[in-house]
């Protein structure tokens, strides 16, 4: 039986802004020493409110424009609680119920053809903390520079059906991103999250998803994808495993 490939990617990209999203401290390339850029807002304090960027949101519309979004006039921010030792707030300040752009589209090009991947929406969001583990002393360390740089996540819906076409629509958006001067896109500037499934060619009925999470290389999302599909054609035709959504 042939199988087809069935992918949606989640692009984070941190934006070229002198200062974070929601306090004076200075953006990506700021930060010289661990947590030598960090105020009482972006460690979370209790009582500091955050006060927004603007440059961001020109950003943000900016990239709208540039992958055929409609811009929203109205948008809000929400925030996402989880607990984790780089995320001082124990919650994140993303945009969930009103996104800044929504329902866009980019054209790739590959071997197989020309397709138009659609773009669900794109958002504004903070970054988290940055975790060091060292293995010499069993440790973990925490660095905040990197909490509450700015950052959009660019979803698309899962219209991708190969790594050949993933590769192309990452390689579009870094080289378009850096042209607008919207991101350096280099050094875990744009980080990727790969939505994978597989279903029978012609189905219909998309399969168990998989999220794979935070990769930053080509090369790495290309190996991941091409791991991901096998097991879960080799899942599905041997029964090697069952499969769940993780």
């Amino acid at each position: 039986m042939k199988y087809e490939m069935v992918i949606g990617l989640e692009t984070h990209v941190e934006l070229s802004t002198e200062s974070k999203i929601f306090c004076s401290c200075g953006g990506h390339s700021a930060a010289k020493e661990p947590n030598d850029c960090v105020c009482p807002a972006c460690s979370g304090m209790p009582g500091m409110l955050p006060v927004m960027n603007k440059r961001v949101v020109e950003l943000a519309v900016t990239a709208g424009l540039m992958l055929n979004c409609e811009i929203s006039r109205y948008t809000t921010f929400d925030k996402k609680n989880y607990y984790y030792p780089d995320l001082p707030c124990a919650y994140q300040i993303t945009q969930l119920n009103h996104p800044i752009c929504t329902d866009g589209c980019v054209s790739v090009k590959t071997s197989l053809g020309e397709r138009d991947i659609r773009i669900k929406q794109i958002h504004m969001e903070e970054d988290a903390g940055k975790l060091v583990h060292d293995d010499a002393t069993n440790t973990s360390l925490v660095d905040y520079n990197r909490t509450s740089v700015p950052l959009i996540e660019i979803v698309s819906r899962p219209d991708f059906r190969s790594s050949e076409e993933v590769i192309t629509y990452l390689k579009k958006l870094k080289s378009s991103l850096q042209f607008a001067g919207i991101s350096e896109c280099e050094e875990g500037a744009m980080r990727c999250d790969v939505n994978i499934s597989v279903r029978p060619e012609g189905s219909e009925e998309f399969g168990v998803r998989t999220e794979i999470k935070n990769m930053s290389s080509f090369e790495a999302i290309e190996k991941a994808i091409r791991y991901e599909s096998q097991r879960h054609i080799d899942a599905i035709e041997f029964e090697t495993e069952e499969l769940v959504q993780e």
